[in-house]
């Protein structure tokens, strides 16, 4: 018995040593994850040849000709290559933009390309909604089609098969309802890499929801550091040490090399500094600046805040070692760079496939009939400011309100040249038949629609005072910084006609009484619907008078309400009576 007990004795310090031993104490291996994200794509799947959208300068000064989708997967292969854990996100502004391939097609080219990069998840940028929850939501994100299918969505793709929406997350944390604090999408994503979470907080700009082109009235924006450090808090409860903020947000420095970081400021910045240390790391977009910084978080420890540019030109890579016993970010072994989207490599084949496509898709869409005129409208404008263009786009403002639900304007106005910002009338409609095959006289191409008019603008209808009408038609007239009086004329809707005398003092121009409105004079004291577009009545055009607006409610782009406007018939310029001068 005595014997027994001691070999007992003998097994078990052999098994002791053998737990305490220096092997088994050693200190577990690292888990390497690597970041790459890109940001502000905004549709550029064509590689640009201009210097702003196709260039940017390396750490020397020196332009680098970048960009492209077949270059940008590329480089993507190739950064991923022996790289056990990789995640590849975007901060916002996928699509929305300009290239005309995509926007053409209700931006479905961009969703079939980031399908194709596999992304794994994006948050939303204020562009994202610049058409609606709805689209972002059910068409973008589940591809559900609206419209006629081909002619306004579900277009058949590079690989012929009709749209289907996003093989990716969409994510946001600060966008809900109004008056709501649910967010309307998924506010996080975890990913798990060898069974360690790492937990991504998506949020967006808080100028989205009254940005010009992404105005949702519908919709509220929660704060950036408060949402991002609530969501701290719940994935730390769901056991997430490891956390990334991915924030559609503006930053800037003092230059614009790519991988460097002199004097950053701007929002987002002010948001590294004060948003929770438990966050790692943070990528961003929004401002299309490249830089790489490491700024302090609140205790004073160093991450990185990184923003990758814009249509594609930069890729960002964060490298994380995850400690496997404390499941949280190695901070001091953290590395961040910026990689140029250089040309210098080949070209992936199926994305050179898939500009091609678009392309010749683009052409094809361009030459479909809109509707047809009787004569020119064009931006020329006599002496009172009126042009059968501008005349014309005050109607189609006018229309669309009557045909969105709580919109029925009482009338319409569009700045023809405006105060200050861009203008909205970019081209002239003709009669005459134009180069393109597909044109005849009279007629009017789906691309010389989109040319004419319009940047992505929502057509608005609010509740103004009659006061602020007046004073609206008063700004017409504005006096410069050297004296003299620049003229920056508003269209009105066919329903108005107003008399000015250009003899008397800025500001003193308009009479009430020689305004009339649907065959009324204007009551000043009275509340009136105003239609016109989310950048006039937001003061970008340079007309203050319109601030203080209530009751917002949103109605077509301006690409749509002008295509609306030419499907209900032949549209004949229109007399150039609006507006009368009294001397």
């Amino acid at each position: 018995m005595h014997s027994a007990r001691k070999w007992i004795t003998v097994a078990l310090g052999v098994t002791l040593a053998t737990v305490a031993s220096p092997a088994a104490q050693a200190k577990p291996e690292p888990v390497d994850v690597q970041l790459l994200s890109i940001t502000d794509f905004h549709g550029y799947i064509t590689p640009q040849n201009n210097v702003a959208d196709g260039t940017i300068k390396d750490p020397s000064g020196t332009n680098l000709v970048v960009g492209g989708a077949p270059y940008l997967a590329t480089h993507l292969a190739k950064l991923r290559e022996g790289h056990e854990n990789t995640v590849t996100f975007s901060a916002g502004d996928n699509f929305s933009g300009w290239p005309t391939e995509v926007s053409f097609h209700a931006d479905e080219p961009t969703i079939e390309f980031l399908n194709k990069i596999k992304l794994d998840f994006t948050t939303v940028g204020n562009h994202e909604l610049d058409r609606s929850l709805e689209f972002l939501r059910d068409h973008m994100g589940k591809g559900q089609c609206f419209g006629e299918i081909g002619v306004d969505s579900c277009f058949t793709d590079s690989d012929g098969r009709r749209f289907h929406g996003a093989d990716f997350e969409i994510s946001t944390a600060n966008i809900t309802r109004k008056g709501e604090t649910r967010p309307v999408l998924k506010p996080y994503v975890i990913k798990y890499f060898r069974g360690i979470p790492v937990g991504f907080i998506n949020l967006t700009t808080p100028t989205t929801v009254g940005g010009s082109t992404s105005y949702q009235p519908s919709l509220d924006n929660l704060p950036l550091v408060e949402t991002a450090n609530h969501y701290v808090d719940v994935l730390k409860r769901r056991g997430v040490k490891a956390i990334v903020v991915n924030v559609h947000e503006g930053g800037t420095t003092k230059d614009d090399l790519y991988d460097r970081c002199v004097n950053p400021s701007g929002p987002v910045i002010d948001f590294a500094k004060q948003v929770s240390p438990e966050v790692d790391a943070i990528v961003t977009g929004h401002w299309h600046a490249p830089f790489n910084c490491m700024v302090p978080d609140p205790d004073g420890n160093p991450r990185p805040v990184v923003e990758a540019a814009y249509h594609g030109k930069l890729i960002n890579e964060i490298n994380l070692k995850l400690d496997p016993r404390t499941r949280d970010v190695i901070r001091s072994a953290t590395t961040s760079v910026n990689h140029p989207v250089t040309r210098d490599v080949v070209p992936d084949p199926a994305m050179v496939h898939l500009v091609d496509y678009w392309n010749a898709k683009k052409n094809e869409t361009y030459a479909k009939p809109y509707g047809t005129i009787t004569g020119d409208l064009t931006r020329t404008r006599d002496a009172t400011g009126q042009s059968t263009l501008g005349n014309t786009v005050a109607d189609a403002e006018y229309a669309d309100s009557q045909r969105t639900p709580g919109g029925q304007a009482d009338l319409a106005m569009v700045a023809v040249a405006p105060a200050k910002g861009s203008n909205s009338l970019r081209g002239d409609l003709l009669f005459a038949k134009g180069a393109n095959p597909a044109d005849s006289d009279g007629t009017v191409l789906m691309g010389e629609s989109w040319a004419a008019w319009g940047y992505a603008n929502p057509v608005l209808t609010v509740t103004v005072k009659g006061s602020q009408l007046e004073q609206a038609l008063e700004q017409q007239w504005q006096t410069q910084a050297n004296g003299t009086v620049k003229f920056a004329p508003l269209a009105v809707s066919k329903n108005v006609r107003f008399s000015f005398d250009a003899t008397r003092p800025v500001g003193d121009r308009i009479n009430p009484a020689d305004v009339i409105i649907n065959g009324q004079p204007l009551d000043t004291g009275k509340d009136y619907r105003l239609a016109a577009l989310a950048y006039t009545l937001l003061g970008a055009d340079g007309y203050a008078a319109f601030a203080g607006y209530t009751d917002a409610v949103r109605g077509n782009r301006d690409y749509e309400a002008m295509r609306e406007y030419l499907r209900q018939g032949t549209v004949t310029p229109p007399a150039l009576d609006r507006a009368v001068p009294l001397s």
